[in-house]
């Protein structure tokens, strides 16, 4: 299956190609390992693939599932990913140095806006696949607790299987998704960069950030439910 040639990153046109091509290729650096060898000797974490299995094939289902109409669809997949993600974390991450000056009256705002925002990011990224089943093909154990789990999206359409990688954090039986690889691209990583840019282009206006993200969750709202 080709891999979905649209990415969130449309959203922030001005991102110039270098700086993304840069930005993958240092966020698959960091999130994995300094090379091939390594990974291949890396050792592999049964309950963090274990949770991937079970909860990214809960999701891709849930997209999958034709029983359903779109709004339900989409419904049923944000509450899971409510359950599924770290969204705490990852709100914080993606404001980069903005996370220790935001004031609590704009993370107010600023949470519940990235929630939309992000739910919608995952939905269209894995709905692209247009997949059916999930199969974890391996993990990497960056750090005790800290794990890179390698799944294949497969569907029933004739179309090869799509990649798409999922860094878990947790212990045991208690592990949540902070961030997701799709198309060689680490979503939350690139989050934060187009973000702190677009803050930074603001002069550190974080409202300017906030503003932005408000129209874009508003304007798409009724062509996501169609």
């Amino acid at each position: 299956m080709t891999p979905p040639a649209r990415t969130h990153r449309k959203c922030f046109a001005g991102l110039a190609t270098d700086r993304r091509v840069l930005l993958t290729g240092l966020a698959a650096a960091l999130a994995l390992a300094p090379g091939a060898p390594a990974l291949a000797a890396a050792p592999r974490d049964p309950g963090a693939e274990q949770f991937v299995q079970v909860q990214g094939a809960r999701l891709v289902s849930i997209l999958a599932d034709r029983s359903r109409g779109q709004a339900q669809r989409i419904s049923a997949f944000r509450a899971a990913v409510d359950e599924v993600a770290d969204v705490p974390r990852i709100t914080r991450f993606v404001l980069g140095k903005y996370a220790r000056t935001i004031t609590p009256a704009q993370m107010q705002r600023f949470a519940p806006v990235f929630r939309d925002y992000a739910q919608d990011v995952y939905q269209r990224q894995l709905a692209d696949f247009r997949g059916r089943t999930l199969t974890v093909t391996g993990s990497v154990v960056r750090k005790p607790g800290d794990v890179v789990v390698a799944t294949r999206i497969a569907g029933d359409d004739g179309n090869p299987p799509g990649e798409v990688s999922w860094r878990v954090l947790g212990a045991g039986a208690q592990w949540k998704v902070v961030d997701v690889e799709v198309s060689g691209v680490w979503l939350a990583i690139t989050q934060q960069q187009d973000f702190v840019s677009t803050i930074d282009n603001h002069g550190g206006d974080v409202g300017a950030l906030i503003t932005q993200l408000e129209k874009q969750t508003q304007g798409p709202a009724a062509a996501r439910d169609r």
